[in-house]
Order: structure tokens, then sequence, then C-alpha cells
């Protein structure tokens, strides 16, 4: 990552949030996805700081973030991001929000629609009962195991469609920092969908949404959610305009910088009506 990129962290009465920060101009916040940190946006962050101030935060129980006290809502995260922006005297920002990070986002827009001037929902997705059964299922037992076999499961958890041994490394590194601690922002988001569409018709902010063709394929096989389960979202915010992302996985801020950032960078700059 450039050396531009400094790092640094939010004090609040729940922990240390890091968070990495570079470039100058309008702000545009990045939230990753759970089980990840700011690293989700490692290669997107050189790009987007050619035009804009670019904050990346490590969600709280996740990454390099201190592990918070309780369990945190989405609210709680949201305000979280609040925290930030205040700390940075910020006082508009867009905001690129991937899954867990999607939800965060939709949340500030719908909370705090002053703060806002555009969001990026990317692969956002409302869980039926079936799907949030089998998400807490598949995630229930990280622990840290006495033979080591959990460092094994990790690796082959998205080993083929990864791509990269080296991205699964950095994905690996993101993951065992959870185990041993309570599962923070996967209730979050589960807990979440009892009143996400409610939330997300709120938003008023201009709304480009982010859809992985092979990201929710994927999580239709993992039995998580049906693969037309994002058209919600266009009911629930009828401005919003979706893109799909063609071949783009759970890993796409990764694999798809450039095609990412030029239709990120083509919204965030277009005038407003």
């Amino acid at each position: 990552m450039s050396k531009l990129i400094k790092r640094a962290f939010l004090d609040t009465e729940d922990g240390q949030i890091l968070y990495r920060i570079g470039g100058e101009g309008k702000p545009l916040v990045l939230l990753h996805q759970n089980f990840r940190s700011g690293d989700e946006f490692r290669e997107l962050i050189p790009i987007f700081t050619q035009k804009r101030l670019v904050i990346a935060m490590d969600l709280l129980g996740l990454g390099d973030s201190d592990k918070p006290p309780r369990m945190y809502s989405i609210e709680d995260y949201a305000k979280t991001v609040i925290l930030l922006l205040d700390e940075l005297g910020i006082k508009t920002t867009s905001i690129l929000g991937n899954h867990t990070g999607a939800c965060i986002t939709a949340e500030v827009a719908a909370a705090y629609p002053e703060r806002v001037e555009k969001i990026i929902l990317c692969n956002i997705d409302n869980f039926s009962e079936e799907g949030k059964a089998a998400l807490s299922n598949k995630f229930e037992n990280l622990n840290i195991q006495v033979d080591g076999s959990h460092l094994m499961q990790r690796w082959l958890a998205r080993a083929n469609y990864v791509g990269s041994a080296e991205l699964n490394h950095r994905w690996v590194l993101d993951d065992l920092k959870c185990f041993g601690y309570p599962w923070y922002a996967p209730f979050a988001v589960i807990e979440y969908c009892e009143r996400m569409e409610a939330r997300l018709r709120l938003i008023k902010s201009p709304t480009l949404i982010l859809s992985g063709t092979e990201d929710v394929k994927q999580l239709e096989r993992l039995g998580f959610a049906n693969a037309d389960n994002r058209e919600f979202i266009l009911t629930a915010i009828p401005h919003a305009n979706m893109t799909e992302i063609e071949g783009g996985t759970i890993c796409m801020m990764n694999q798809k910088p450039e095609e990412i950032s030029k239709v990120v960078i083509g919204f965030l700059e277009k005038n407003s009506i």
C-alpha cells in the first residue's frame, strides 16, 4: 500500500478503532465486510486517493480494532462512523460499504442523512429466516482447536474462488483475529435484517448498488440467500441504480479494483439532479 496511506486510532468508550487515511479532496469512507478489515480495500485505496480523501476503518471486533465489551448492533457501528467523522472534522462524506459494511453504510444514510453525500452499497442482502439460520450454523464453531485444524479449515473455506494464495492468506489472517471472540459483526447483520427494508426506505441520498454476479451465486449455494434477493433494494430505494460486476465474487474488492473504481468514481463525480 502507498506510503502516503497512514494508520491511526480513534479512541471510543468501547475501545480503539484502527483506520487508514490518505489522499485529499472530498472524503470517501470505506467499510469492509465481516471477518475482514480495511485490508479489503488495499487495491482500491491507491486508486481512490488519486481523487479523494479516503478513510478505511477496521470495525470494532474485527481487524486490528479492539474487541468491544458487548455485542454491537448495526446502529452501534453506524455511530462509530459518525465518531470518526467528528474526530476528523468531516461534516459530510460519501460512503462505500461491502456486505456488513453495506448495512452500516445504509444505516448511516438513514439515521444521519445530513452527514452523507452519496452511498455505494455493495453486495447487500436481506437474509431469510432459513438464510440467517444457515449463516449462524456455518460459523458457530469459530474456535481455536488444539490440533490447529481451524487453520486449514479457514484456508480451504474460499480457496476455490479466491484464485490467489497471497490473497487467501490475507483473508485467513483477518479470520484468525476473530477466533476465540464473540461473533460481533455477523450477528449484527442477522439482527438488522428484521428492520433493514424499513431503514432502507429512509435513504434519500444518491445511491449506487454494486452486485457481484458470482458473490450472490455463492451465497445461494451456501443457502444464505436467493440469487434474486438483491432486487428488494430497488423497491426500498427506488432512486437507486444497480450495476452488476460480472464475475465479482465475495473477494471482488481485491480482485476487480480497476472495474469497481471506474464505476464508483463515475458515480461520485456525476452531478446529482
